[in-house]
């Protein structure tokens, strides 16, 4: 039963991510800048993680012993890798975004295999080499829309999926040893303490006045949903799966953001793009079988 708990966790974060790109991409830049929403978005979320905590029960933690590991964590997983997100993404397209964190399962495996000694089988490399293959064409089939991102956008949605990737390995051993709630609260709000000085002058120059409702409705999903509820998931699924089950997951982001263009009227079912979903699940399938 816990087995498809977590897998179905781990599919709830891709459809959450899938749908993040093209209602992230809404808010900037002409509503808030990167930075300021990084800020909004960190600042938010870290808030929600304490109350969740306060309500739910604290736990005892090692501050002192796990201090180093925490502001590393908070360094790469949360101020690192959102404002690189956040900004590449203001400068390049959904679709280059979604190609390029692809990269994100191979960057974990490789550090799993150096950082934690996880042993690399011929089905976990088969399982993410077909994932890739299909997130990669899945994406690549979109046309001529992934010709729209810059050079300087892709570049920092790539240091986001290192910087991510390398938090999800770890994170893990801190993971084994308290809740996800516990862990989550102390690295986003050293993250936000990181964030804070990039972030503050756009946010403090920000028109909140002038936002319309469906825009915060778009703010609302990406603190709530992309933030909040998808870093305690990958967070609680990371206490029973190493780092190489979750990073797989991503290759479903490709899958989510196609059927919600589809779902809007934007993009059309095509066979190649179930074929391509078919490789993708395939490919996480392998890697998630022991």
């Amino acid at each position: 039963m816990q087995k498809y708990q977590v897998h179905g966790a781990l599919t709830a974060v891709g459809v959450i991510y899938g749908i993040n790109y093209s209602i992230a991409k809404e808010v900037m830049p002409h509503y808030i800048q990167p930075f300021g929403f990084t800020l909004l978005r960190v600042g938010a979320a870290t808030f929600l993680f304490w109350c969740y905590h306060f309500i739910y029960g604290g736990e005892p933690i090692a501050l002192k012993k796990n201090l180093p590991r925490l502001l590393l964590c908070a360094l790469l997983g949360v101020s690192a890798n959102q404002l690189f997100f956040l900004a590449g993404l203001n400068l390049t397209s959904p679709i280059n975004a979604a190609l390029i964190m692809t990269v994100t399962p191979v960057l974990v495996l490789l550090c799993s295999a150096l950082l934690l000694r996880e042993r690399v089988t011929t089905k976990k490399a088969l399982g993410i080499g077909l994932g890739l293959t299909g997130a990669v064409l899945l994406v690549l089939q979109q046309g001529e829309s992934t010709a729209q991102g810059g050079l300087l956008g892709d570049l920092l949605i790539f240091l986001n999926a290192t910087s991510y990737g390398l938090y999800l390995v770890l994170v893990r051993p801190l993971m084994q040893h308290y809740k996800a709630a516990t862990i989550v609260k102390w690295i986003f709000l050293f993250g936000f303490f990181m964030v804070l000085p990039f972030g503050w002058q756009e946010f403090t120059s920000t028109s909140w006045q002038s936002i319309p409702p469906i825009i915060w409705l778009a703010i609302v999903y990406v603190v709530v949903f992309t933030t909040f509820v998808a870093y305690m998931l990958n967070a609680w699924t990371l206490r029973y799966v190493n780092s190489s089950v979750v990073g797989i997951y991503i290759y479903l982001q490709p899958i989510f953001a196609t059927l919600t263009a589809i779902l809007l009227g934007q993009d059309q079912l095509t066979l190649e793009k179930l074929l391509f979903s078919m490789l993708i699940f395939s490919g996480v399938y392998l890697v998630s079988r022991k």
